[in-house]
């Protein structure tokens, strides 16, 4: 059974303001406004205070991954032409890849497990 939500949030808003609010909702698969903006509050409040602190920590985790990739396939073709390969840097940067991303994980999934409805 539905659970029934009887708290009401208000927000006044311009026709037009209204019109592109229900046209994004769509677009980012929502049947409803109402269900777009509480997936927008949902996702801040798993973010709580440090949303741009997050995003900023995603951009660097996502350029260190690139690095890693470009060191990999250097490697791979070191290694194609016969060459000996020394790969333990890159084996550590992952290493610490995998440890950045684990503790920026422990900080976003605590309040993700909660039920929001």
């Amino acid at each position: 059974m539905p659970e029934i939500r009887t708290s009401r949030l208000s927000v006044r808003a311009r026709p037009d303001e209204l019109d592109r609010w229900q046209v994004v909702a769509r677009r980012a698969g929502h049947h409803t406004t109402a269900g777009w903006i509480r997936a927008l509050l949902r996702d801040a409040e798993f973010a709580g205070q440090e949303g741009d602190q997050l995003l900023a920590e995603l951009r660097g985790l996502r350029g260190d991954l690139a690095r890693i990739g470009n060191n990999l396939n250097q490697l791979a073709h070191a290694a194609n032409r016969g060459e000996a390969v020394a790969c333990a840097a890159t084996l550590d940067d992952v290493d610490a890849l995998k440890d950045r991303t684990d503790r920026l994980l422990r900080r976003i999934r605590p309040a993700s497990r909660q039920t929001i409805h």
